[in-house]
């Protein structure tokens, strides 16, 4: 998958990425470094495009709760080789939740992260979560889930976001359990709190 970065004066980021066969503009909204300067600097990077789904109904958001690490998560993932972000979309939130008739796909904002390779000690990964916010029909059929996220005790939910939100900082403050996604589920769900669901007035 390819893309152009935009850097502007006002210091906002825009990637051009590839969508549904057209081009659009996405607006990032947080980078998260978890490797030290001269990894970044000298490291070669290996990109892992992947996508998020929000879905709202009202105040609750569609949220995957993981036992094993005691978090929320969007549902979402990995794209495949040959997916558009669309069909990743579509795809990963059909096999974690279940859901049907997944319609008015729109471009919400995108979040890059760099982490170590543990693999490749060489080499450093830049992850880039695409997110967009979906409708989808009431009814839901049953999840697909992989070995690992049956293993890791995976399960779907529609949750209070400011629930939600607490709920995974008191795992980032009390579970040695804790994974690093976490971080950036947590930003995205209070960003998503403020922006979309509690907008100012002013």
């Amino acid at each position: 998958m390819s893309f152009n970065l935009r850097l502007y004066s006002d210091f906002t980021v825009l990637l051009c990425v590839p969508f549904n066969d057209l081009v659009i503009f996405m607006q990032v909204i947080k980078e998260f470094n978890f490797v030290d300067e001269l990894a970044l600097n000298q490291h070669q990077r290996v990109l892992r495009p992947a996508t998020r789904a929000i879905v709202t109904k009202g105040q609750n958001i569609l949220l995957l709760h993981t036992e094993r690490y005691r978090d929320y998560s969007l549902p979402g993932g990995g794209v495949d080789h040959g997916e558009s972000l669309q069909q990743a979309l579509i795809r990963e939130l059909t096999e974690e939740t279940g859901a049907r008739e997944i319609d008015n796909i729109t471009p919400y904002g995108l979040i890059r992260e760099f982490r170590a390779n543990y693999k490749q000690t060489d080499q450093l990964i830049e992850m880039l979560s695409y997110c967009f916010t979906c409708t989808i029909d009431d009814e839901f059929d049953q999840q697909n889930l992989e070995d690992y996220e049956i293993a890791n005790g995976m399960t779907v939910h529609w949750v209070d976001i400011n629930k939600a939100i607490a709920y995974n900082k008191q795992t980032m403050a009390e579970s040695d359990k804790k994974g690093i996604s976490i971080v950036r589920e947590t930003f995205l769900l209070e960003h998503i709190a403020e922006n979309l669901l509690n907008p100012s007035c002013g």
